[in-house]
C-alpha cells in the first residue's frame, strides 16, 4: 500500500463507500505480510516512496515467485532484480502480465506507470559488457518515476565517442556512469559537469581486475568531486539513489 492508496481508502471511509470492517481488513497488511518464509514489507512505499524491491539470486524460485506475486496484488510497480528467464516463467504462471526485461534481469508488474518528474537521470556506459549493470540502473530509476535515457559504449579508449555527447552529459540531472576495467569512466564524467555523478564499478576485466575490485578502488579515489560509489556491478543501488537525488530537485523546485 502506497500513500495514494491509504488516502483513497480513507476518502472511501469518510464518504461511506467502504465500512470500518473492510478499512481494517485493508490495514491489517501494515507494516509487514506474514508468508512464514518471508515478511513483506508493504509499509515501504509509504515510509520511502517506493514498494520494496525483491533481488531473486539466492533466493528459492519458488518463494521469489510467490513474493513477486503478492506485492503485485497491490498497486505497485514491482520489481524483481537478477532474475532469470526460469523464475520469470514461475512468475508469469501467477502473474500474467508480468514483463520480462533479459539485459537489465529483471521482472517488472507495471499497470500503473508513478507520475514522472521533471530533470533527466543519464545512465553512461563504458562498455557493452557493461550494459546489464547499466540497464538495470536505468530500469530501476524509470520505474521510480524518472525521465531516463541509456549513453552506451562511451569508455575511455574511445573518447571522442563521449566528447560527442558533452552537452546531453552536463544538461542532466543526476549521472549514473557505469565501467568495468580501469574504472576510469566516472572520473572522466566527474570533470565534465556541475551534478552528481553516481559511479557503478562492474566486474568486467581481465585477471587482475579482481572481479570488479580494481575498478571499486579507483572510483572511490577518484579526482574529480562530487563522485559517489556504490558497489560492485549494483546497478539497483545507483538507480535508486539517482532517482531519491532527482525526486529531491524536483521536490525544491516546486513553488511553495
Amino acid at each position: 500500500m502506497d500513500e495514494r492508496e491509504l488516502r483513497a481508502l480513507l476518502e472511501r471511509v469518510q464518504r461511506g463507500e467502504a465500512d470500518l470492517d473492510a478499512a481494517l481488513a485493508a490495514l491489517r497488511r501494515l507494516p509487514y505480510d506474514d508468508m512464514g518464509f518471508a515478511h513483506l514489507d508493504t509499509h515501504r512505499a509509504l515510509r520511502a516512496g517506493f514498494p520494496e524491491v525483491v533481488l531473486c539470486a539466492g533466493k528459492a524460485p519458488e518463494h521469489a515467485a510467490a513474493i513477486i506475486a503478492r506485492l503485485a496484488e497491490g498497486r505497485g510497480p514491482v520489481l524483481g532484480t537478477r532474475a532469470t528467464p526460469a523464475l520469470y516463467e514461475l512468475v508469469r504462471a501467477l502473474v500474467p502480465d508480468a514483463v520480462y526485461h533479459p539485459v537489465a534481469r529483471a521482472i517488472v508488474v507495471e499497470r500503473e506507470p508513478l507520475p514522472q518528474r521533471p530533470g533527466t537521470i543519464l545512465v553512461v556506459c563504458a562498455g557493452t559488457a557493461d550494459l546489464p549493470v547499466a540497464e538495470e540502473a536505468a530500469l530501476t530509476a524509470r520505474l521510480m518515476g524518472n525521465q531516463v535515457e541509456l549513453l552506451a559504449d562511451v569508455g575511455v579508449a574511445g573518447l571522442h565517442r563521449l566528447l560527442a555527447h558533452v552537452e546531453r552529459v552536463q544538461t542532466a540531472n543526476v549521472l549514473v556512469v557505469v565501467a568495468g576495467m580501469e574504472g576510469a569512466l566516472p572520473s572522466v564524467v566527474g570533470g565534465l559537469v556541475r551534478r552528481p555523478v553516481i559511479a557503478v564499478p562492474t566486474s568486467v576485466g581481465y585477471g587482475a581486475s579482481f572481479g570488479g575490485l580494481a575498478a571499486l578502488l579507483a572510483m572511490l579515489n577518484s579526482c574529480a568531486a562530487g563522485v559517489t560509489v556504490v558497489n560492485i556491478d549494483n546497478g539497483f543501488g545507483a538507480g535508486y539513489a539517482a532517482s531519491m537525488i532527482n525526486a529531491l530537485a524536483a521536490e525544491r523546485s516546486q513553488p511553495q
